[in-house]
């Protein structure tokens, strides 16, 4: 707790310096202007960068011997975020989008201390562009969710957690398009089961809604109605279970028009994404990188005319 700031004014002051994350201002380049008809025609570059279970890790682990020794850490994942976004691409800037797949909060004292406010600063100066809601991010309670929330400069996604009669009404939204050179990349959220793993009084009237029906329809609307080349699902239903509970896995063998699925909730280390098929026989990507911050996923995608023609991705350690 010593090495802790004692002082929370002094803390966030930091916060808005290089001194807790470096200076992360992404670069911004001048491009020449493209028609919409030049756009779809062209090859387009992407690349997904992604976190989950972060877990209030703003600093590296102690250099204690233990294995996750001196990994991670928001100082670093910030240079690294701001090495692949100043890379290039056939001579500019790479296309470059950063997601989170729920509980940033709860796991060391500066969420005991601050409630989840440092860690969203630190995920504002390194310029998330969405994320989605997870278990332990109701710890503070939901009154505490929109305190903290509220601060976000990202939009918090999630499709399947209906807050109508709570505090949060409003405050999250259930997809978003993002556009990328011309190809159009739909983004929904889902959230795992309140009921038996969020205290009833954290999490109050939100309902909970199917994820496979809730992805199904959305997923349709995101290709046909908003015509997305892309369609990625923020999750934090956990990766796979040997019981019957809905997870990653499963969403993606039973729904249609999802391409990505970036997952959490399990803390599953995969070195690089994996696929299951969909209703239709097509493969769906599904990838997680742990807990604590201390790997940053990647997935690079090239598009032609709106249709991915190559994708790779890899999970890099946070050091």
């Amino acid at each position: 707790m010593d090495a802790l700031v004692s002082n929370r004014r002094q803390f966030l002051k930091l916060l808005g310096t290089t001194a807790v994350i470096g200076s992360v201002a992404p670069t911004v380049l001048a491009r020449p202007a493209l028609t919409s008809s030049t756009v779809r025609n062209k090859l387009t570059s992407l690349t997904i960068l992604h976190t989950n279970d972060v877990h209030s890790r703003l600093d590296p682990f102690p250099m204690d011997g233990s294995r996750n020794a001196g990994k991670g850490g928001v100082a670093r994942r910030a240079t690294l975020v701001r090495q692949i976004r100043q890379e290039q691409v056939d001579g500019r800037p790479r296309n470059v989008l950063l997601f989170d797949a729920g509980d940033i909060f709860q796991g060391t004292p500066y969420f005991n201390l601050y409630k989840g406010e440092p860690e969203i600063l630190a995920m504002n100066r390194l310029g998330y562009d969405a994320g989605t809601i997870g278990n332990h991010d109701f710890d503070g309670g939901i009154d505490n969710m929109v305190t903290q929330f509220g601060k976000a400069s990202f939009p918090l996604i999630i499709a399947n957690y209906d807050f109508k009669n709570t505090v949060m009404d409003g405050r999250t939204m259930p997809y978003k398009v993002f556009d990328k050179d011309g190809v159009r990349i739909g983004v929904f959220g889902l959230g795992i089961k309140p009921e038996g793993l969020i205290p009833r009084d954290a999490y109050k009237e939100t309902k909970y809604l199917d994820p496979i029906e809730i992805s199904s329809d959305i997923a349709a609307k995101l290709r046909s109605d908003k015509k997305c080349d892309y369609v990625i699902c923020l999750s934090h239903l956990g990766f796979k279970y040997n019981e019957p509970t809905v997870s990653d896995n499963v969403l993606a063998a039973k729904t249609r028009n999802i391409d990505l699925i970036i997952g959490g909730h399990t803390h599953t280390f995969l070195d690089a994404p994996v696929a299951v098929n969909n209703l239709d026989g097509q493969p769906v990507w599904i990838n997680q990188v742990g807990f604590a911050g201390i790997n940053l996923g990647r997935i690079d995608l090239a598009f032609e005319q709106g249709k991915t023609i190559s994708s790779a991705g890899k999970s890099v350690e946070v050091k």
